[in-house]
């Protein structure tokens, strides 16, 4: 019989060989971390799912034999859907579709928005800087293009004559134009943990700002409690009121993303680490940065107190641009009184994902290489477990 721990041991490892992984680490805060989130009975089944979604049938198959009938099984997927534990996917199937969902990387710790605890947080946070400081040991070059999340400019910042040559994935507007299914809106988890933690955002009141734009995506935030429905022209007001606050854009790193993060410096994990590198631009992935006419720059300094990278500083009376600091979101270009700031797109356009799918097999297929990924794909085509 295996104990509580060997459960969530084996269910950490189970996790772990997904695309964004969730190692150990030798405090046992990974096991801490799945306590708050699983029960036994769920970490049980959470390991009798595949990455690749799978109908509750197929999923039946295999638990059968842990002698749980097929109520109960519908039972216990559709709480830990609810929790956030495990992903339902409908959009494209016939039926429900289940599979199991990544830790973190917009997975199982971001669906916990609205019912985060300090623990929960804590843990997390030291979870994170203990893995970080682990995975830190490696001599392999960060690959930025694996980043979860890019930059694009503020819709304000960018001319209308200069708007027809944007690439729609750098263009806000056209990203929720575009949108073909519903649209949620949830509060962000970064600044709604620093609010709990006692260290409220120091550069907005602002807190219902994560638009979800995918399909399953929007729904699975609604049905679980944590988001509720808005129009796009509710989604634009957000937007607009997210540009006076000098927030930075931040949709998922593909052509078609599921979310749109709309972070600060102060608060966002990602930006927060990033900040604290003398070259956040070499990091980062942007189109764009700006650039300054010091013969039209008057001196006020609204850039420079706008500006979440640092990237901004007076000289000689007048505000320069970092270019190893800059990441081209476009917010001190709103402020300037004599347009004095303009965006200049990169000559080298970054390429794009296509989806979230292709992001996370490139993920996967780094972390485990080209052998074991032609093994992988080989057992999603013939439909086993992976």
């Amino acid at each position: 019989m295996m104990t509580d721990d060997s459960i969530y041991r084996q269910l950490q490892k189970y996790l772990n060989r997904l695309p964004a992984g969730f190692p150990e680490v030798e405090s046992g805060l990974d096991i801490r971390l799945l306590k708050h989130l699983f029960t036994p009975n769920e970490a049980r089944l959470a390991m009798q799912l595949s990455m690749k979604p799978e109908p509750l049938g197929r999923i039946y198959q295999r638990v059968r034999k842990l002698g749980m009938s097929y109520e109960e099984l519908k039972k216990l997927v559709d709480q830990m859907a609810h929790k956030g534990t495990i992903l339902v996917s409908e959009e494209g199937y016939s039926e429900k579709h289940y599979s199991n969902a990544a830790f973190s990387v917009g997975g199982i710790y971001n669906y916990q928005v609205n019912r985060l605890t300090k623990d929960l947080i804590n843990d997390y946070w030291h979870y994170q800087s203990e893995a970080r400081l682990k995975l830190g040991t490696s001599k392999k070059p960060q690959d930025k293009r694996m980043l979860p999340l890019r930059t694009i400019p503020v819709e304000k910042s960018i001319s209308l004559p200069e708007r027809m040559q944007v690439s729609q994935y750098d263009d806000i507007r056209k990203t929720i134009e575009n949108v073909k299914g519903k649209i949620a809106v949830t509060h962000c988890i970064c600044r709604q943990s620093g609010d709990i933690q006692g260290r409220p955002c120091t550069k907005t009141d602002l807190r219902e700002t994560c638009l979800i734009i995918g399909p399953d995506h929007a729904k699975r935030h609604v049905e679980m409690g944590i988001g509720r429905f808005i129009t796009k022209e509710e989604a634009f007001q957000i937007l607009d009121k997210v540009q006076e606050a000098g927030l930075i854009l931040q949709p998922e790193n593909s052509k078609n993303p599921e979310a749109i993060c709309c972070c600060c410096g102060d608060c966002c994990v990602l930006l927060n680490r990033i900040v604290q590198n003398p070259r956040p631009a070499d990091l980062y992935l942007s189109n764009y940065y700006a650039e300054t006419d010091s013969e039209l720059c008057n001196g006020c300094e609204r850039c420079i107190q706008i500006c979440q990278l640092n990237a901004r500083e007076m000289v000689d009376g007048t505000s320069t641009v970092n270019r190893e600091r800059c990441i081209g979101c476009g917010n001190c270009i709103t402020l300037c009184p004599t347009h004095a700031t303009r965006l200049k797109k990169k000559e080298r356009e970054i390429p794009l994902f296509k989806d979230k799918d292709e992001y996370h097999m490139t993920m996967l297929s780094n972390r485990v290489g080209k052998m074991k990924m032609f093994l992988i794909k080989t057992k999603m085509l013939l439909g086993f477990k992976v």
